[in-house]
């Protein structure tokens, strides 16, 4: 079953988050990763704000995870964690 990598950030270094966007992207991509949203018009109903929301599509939860895993994304997150505050989860979908 496909999944969903949801990441909802609050950027806090801009160049950094840049930086980590342009490794995140292509390491997403080669586990197999669409992005369905990125940055997109949202409306926040419950919980903690936060001002950028990224929707990926994966083939599997197992895809999901090894791309989190992987050296690839691994070396993009090096620059996010100064950067921005995060949450990110990986749901299968029916």
């Amino acid at each position: 079953m496909t999944a969903l990598w949801i990441a909802h950030v609050n950027v806090t270094d801009a160049q950094a988050y840049g930086e980590y966007a342009k490794l995140a992207g292509p390491a997403i991509a080669a586990h197999g990763g669409v992005f369905l949203a990125r940055g997109s018009r949202y409306v926040q109903l419950e919980g903690n704000d936060r001002a950028r929301n990224v929707v990926a599509r994966f083939p599997s939860v197992e895809d999901a995870v090894a791309c989190y895993r992987s050296a690839e994304y691994q070396a993009a997150l090096e620059h996010a964690k100064n950067a921005a505050e995060r949450d990110l989860v990986i749901v299968e979908e029916n």
